[in-house]
């Protein structure tokens, strides 16, 4: 089944949010300062580190799918890592390539889906790692384990974390402390339509292209498509934590956005490790 018309409006949906999102992500501030990284790859490192070959990135090649407007794909550039992003939103890519320049990072940006990253690279990487907030995005997760495969040399890693499906399901709209299931948690076989015209980085910007489609994907089908395609799963955890605030009563801690008050109720993002052999 084509979703096309889908997958153009939420294209059409992300390359509006560039602009908002250079400034909600402090993108000035981040050239400035060689020092910094991404809050996303400062929490994600620490859970990657033991699988990677020397205990570090330095010197490692590795592609970041989804790679949105790049802080995280320059993030690991900053940590010794020989890095290309991938995004479908043409907006996107130009701006990683521009944020690259001017701070005289080395990072390549290529527009493709995943379904043609592989053939479109043309190789092998030692590092796959995925954006979070990725996987509701695409309709078919074989097609990419499949890809994430292609990419990977033998005894590479693939690296993902992400929102818990079981949070993707709940009803975004409440605003007491209850967790009330109201999306599909399985696969249905067609997107959800929102039709919300902000964005999770700036409630404030009201977006022309306001429709996106999102898919369901539960933990099984995550799982059992990379075994399908290969992978070793080398370590899976459940968490407490998100980086932005998915229901309206998280808390902003240092930590990330959590529950108000019984965070054992509910994982907020999984992540996973697995290997090519």
């Amino acid at each position: 089944m084509s979703f096309e018309p889908q997958i153009d409006a939420n294209r059409a949906n992300w390359d509006e949010r560039v602009d908002g999102h250079l400034l909600a992500y402090d993108v000035d501030g981040f050239v400035a300062d060689p020092t910094r990284l991404s809050s996303v790859v400062r929490a994600d490192l620490d859970t990657i580190r033991p699988h990677l070959p020397h205990s570090s990135p330095a010197g490692l090649s590795l592609v970041h799918l989804q790679c949105h407007v790049g802080l995280d794909t320059l993030s690991w550039a900053r940590l010794g890592a020989h890095v290309t992003g991938v995004d479908f939103s043409p907006k996107s890519v130009a701006a990683a390539t521009d944020i690259a320049r001017r701070a005289q990072l080395r990072g390549r940006f290529v527009e493709s889906s995943i379904d043609h990253a592989a053939e479109l690279l043309g190789e092998q990487f030692d590092v796959v790692y995925t954006g979070i907030g990725a996987l509701p995005w695409l309709p078919d997760l074989d097609r990419w384990a499949r890809t994430i495969v292609d990419l990977l040399r033998p005894g590479g890693i693939f690296f993902i974390r992400d929102s818990h499906p079981i949070l993707n399901a709940l009803d975004y709209d409440r605003t007491d402390d209850e967790l009330v299931l109201r999306h599909p948690y399985f696969a249905t076989g067609t997107p959800i339509r929102y039709d919300h015209g902000t964005t999770y980085a700036d409630p404030d910007i009201n977006l022309g292209h306001a429709t996106t489609y999102e898919w369901p994907h539960s933990l099984a089908e995550i799982l059992g498509s990379l075994l399908a395609a290969g992978l070793s799963v080398i370590a899976f955890d459940e968490h407490r934590t998100i980086p932005w605030p998915a229901l309206p009563h998280l808390v902003r801690t240092p930590r990330g956005f959590v529950l108000p008050s019984g965070d054992e109720r509910l994982p907020l993002t999984f992540s996973l490790t697995a290997r090519k052999h």
